[in-house]
C-alpha cells in the first residue's frame, strides 16, 4: 500500500505503539493488547507497563503499520506459549489436533484510518515478520459472519474473507462467530541464510 510502511513492534517502536494506543483510549477498555499474553504479571502491574515489559523481554510481537511517523494499525502475533489466551480456548483445545507454530490474535486499526485496507496490510506485515523468523504454520481466529454487518469494535481479528484473501484455509468454527484458519508461511530467503 502506497504511503504506508511496516515495522516490527520492538523497543525502538514502543513509543509509536504507545502513542497509537493512547490515541485510542487504551483499546478495548484499556487492554493494551495484553489479554492474549500469559497472566504472570508482577504484583499490581497494570496493562501498559506489562505490555512494555513483554516488548523489552522480546516476547510480544506485532507488525505495526505506519502512515509517515504515526503507527496507525497493527497485527499481534506470537507462539502459543507467548499468546496462550484465546477466546473459546476450552473448545479450541478439545478440537485441536496440534498447536500452530504461530498465531495471530489481534488486529487493530486506528479509528481515523479504518476502511482503507490497513487490517489486511497489518496481517500481511505479521506474515512477513513470521517468515523472517523462520516461518511455520500460522493460525488466525477471525470473525465468520458472511453477509452480516458487524460493529468494527468486535472485529478484533478481522474477517474470514480477509484471511482467505491472504491465503489462509478454513479449518473449523470456534465459538459463536469465529473460526480457525491456517496458513503455512515459508521462511524468508534472508532467514535461510541466518
Amino acid at each position: 500500500m502506497d504511503g504506508y510502511t511496516i515495522k516490527a513492534l520492538d523497543e525502538p517502536t514502543w513509543g509509536d505503539f504507545a502513542a497509537m494506543v493512547e490515541r485510542n483510549s487504551g483499546l478495548f477498555s484499556g487492554c493494551w493488547c495484553t489479554w492474549f499474553h500469559p497472566q504472570d504479571r508482577e504484583e499490581d502491574e497494570a496493562n501498559r507497563p506489562y505490555k512494555e515489559r513483554m516488548v523489552r523481554e522480546k516476547v510480544a510481537h506485532a507488525a505495526l503499520v505506519f502512515d509517515g511517523d504515526d503507527a496507525v494499525a497493527w497485527a499481534e502475533f506470537g507462539t502459543p506459549e507467548e499468546l496462550p489466551n484465546i477466546h473459546h480456548r476450552k473448545q479450541y483445545l478439545q478440537e485441536a489436533v496440534e498447536l500452530p507454530d504461530y498465531r495471530v490474535t489481534c488486529i487493530y486499526v486506528d479509528k481515523r484510518h479504518r476502511k482503507g485496507g490497513l487490517a489486511a496490510a497489518a496481517l500481511a506485515g505479521a506474515l512477513d515478520l513470521i517468515a523472517r523468523q523462520g516461518g511455520g504454520r500460522v493460525e488466525g481466529y477471525p470473525q465468520d459472519t458472511p453477509g452480516k454487518k458487524v460493529n468494527p469494535s468486535f472485529l478484533y481479528n478481522g474477517t474470514r474473507h480477509m484471511y482467505e484473501e491472504a491465503g489462509f484455509d478454513y479449518v473449523r468454527p470456534k465459538g459463536k462467530n469465529h473460526c480457525v484458519m491456517t496458513k503455512v508461511v515459508d521462511p524468508a530467503t534472508s532467514a535461510l541464510r541466518a
